[in-house]
């Protein structure tokens, strides 16, 4: 959620003469964890080839099977395949919301605060003001938390200078600095993203240190960002010292002119010492590795970070909202659960 200029690679002549070959062995790289195998390979692709790449390896190399989608939570206890359930064994639930209660009532403050105002604190010229209103941020009554982006002008802005923007847009934003933070493992939540020009919705960690060490230097790591005019794709990416404005990112794209905005899909990282793994409804799409960063960058995931939720607007990467933007546009969290690893 920081700057996000991001050039456009120019792809190199063998994409265009193997690139079935070269997207194989990139997916490959992925599954198998050769990190610096898969940058190599993502980058010569450029964005559009890594996309392909991950297609194909959802197609031919499943890692296992998944476990069930559904746009509500299920009331009853499935049945799982054996290797599935293995996989499940292997982590344990240590921190969730599952955002259950009365509609418009605001999610648990024993888990969750709020950050409020506007630029210039959040470093990316975004139009929206943040506050703590039930109208931006609440629960739905249907077991989701709506984190909803207006065009208003409340009596909380009146009077203050907006950094950029004509002061008419509020939204919502969510953290668990303070009350929740942790250093490795399984981070989820299943979200239904808005879609529209200049949208901006997020779930992401920061390093829980940064009263101490200032950003990027303290980390952070995206588990799912998406731009509402691109709404099939969902980008991960990871930010540090050397790879602040171009992170190390990954993404994937939906196929057939499938949108994220139509439904829910969960987004993941595994994250353990020294790697970052991207997953979107079950299935890897990207790594990250310390062993792929260059000369003057370091890795700064090694210790707790903190999560967060919003749906920012405007901004240096997904531009401003414009006439045919929909508001009010909400974001639609169903839970959000971290997993410790219990190394069976």
């Amino acid at each position: 959620m920081r700057l996000r200029p991001r050039p456009r690679l120019r792809r190199r002549p063998l994409t265009h003469r193997f690139p079935g070959a070269v997207a194989m062995l990139a997916a490959t790289a992925v599954l198998i964890g050769g990190c610096d195998v898969a940058r190599e390979r993502v980058t010569e692709l450029g964005h559009a080839g890594a996309a392909h790449a991950v297609h194909v390896v959802h197609a031919r190399f499943a890692a296992g099977p998944e476990l069930p989608q559904a746009d509500h939570k299920p009331q009853k206890p499935q049945r799982l395949h054996k290797a599935a359930a293995r996989a499940v064994e292997e982590w344990r639930l240590v921190w969730s919301d599952e955002f259950r209660g009365p509609a418009r009532h605001r999610p648990d403050r024993a888990k969750w605060s709020f950050d409020r105002g506007g630029e210039p604190q959040w470093g990316n010229h975004e139009w929206q003001y943040y506050t703590d209103r039930p109208g931006n941020v609440s629960l739905d009554g249907h077991g989701n938390l709506a984190v909803t982006a207006r065009h208003e002008r409340v009596r909380e802005v009146r009077g203050k200078k907006c950094g950029f923007g004509p002061c008419d847009i509020t939204s919502g934003r969510l953290t668990t600095k303070g009350k929740f933070a942790r250093a490795y493992g399984r981070f989820e939540a299943r979200i239904k993203i808005p879609k529209g020009q200049g949208l901006w919705p997020a779930f992401w960690m920061l390093g829980a240190n940064v009263d101490k060490v200032t950003w990027p230097g303290n980390g952070e790591i995206d588990v799912m960002e998406a731009l509402g005019r691109q709404p099939n794709t969902v980008h991960g990416t990871i930010h540090g010292p050397g790879y602040v404005a171009q992170g190390i990112e990954n993404h994937t794209t939906l196929g057939r002119g499938g949108s994220l905005a139509d439904g829910f899909h969960t987004y993941r990282v595994d994250w353990m010492p020294g790697k970052v793994t991207w997953y979107l409804d079950g299935k890897p799409y990207g790594t990250a590795c310390a062993g792929q960063l260059k000369h003057g960058q370091k890795w700064v995931f090694d210790h707790p970070h903190y999560l967060l939720l919003n749906l920012a607007v405007g901004g240096d990467w997904p531009g401003p909202p414009d006439r045919s933007t929909p508001f009010p546009a909400r974001m639609l969290v169903d839970y959000v659960r971290v997993y410790e690893h219990t190394g069976r």
